[in-house]
């Protein structure tokens, strides 16, 4: 079915289910492996306690690289509300100034 996201296989939800215990964030697993976050967290709540500490990844290679993920998608999301925040002064300066032209034009002459 279309927009039911990828069928994972137990193998591959345990495997979410590690990542998300060794502190990758629920969003950043649902969008790399295609998921609803709810989804993600019914696969931790199924699974979490069949897993046993040692079978938490510590930070290999794999979970750094999602954290990394993680740390440039946050640093995206500020960029972007900067940038809105910047969009919306430079659109409120033009409102201004189109406000202020004629009085500015008189105090010329």
């Amino acid at each position: 079915m279309i927009g039911m996201g990828k069928r994972l296989n137990e193998e591959k939800r345990l495997k979410v289910v590690k990542e998300a215990m060794a502190g990758v964030k629920v969003g950043v697993l649902a969008r790399m492996y295609d998921v609803h976050p709810e989804t993600v967290r019914s696969w931790i709540r199924d699974h979490r306690d069949s897993i046993s500490p040692e079978e938490i990844p510590a930070a290999d290679e794999h979970v750094q690289e999602l954290q990394r993920l993680q740390e440039v998608e946050q640093r995206y999301q500020k960029a972007v509300k900067v940038l809105g925040e910047k969009e919306l002064e430079i659109e409120i300066l033009r409102e201004l100034l189109k406000k202020q032209n004629p009085a500015y034009l008189k105090n010329l002459k």
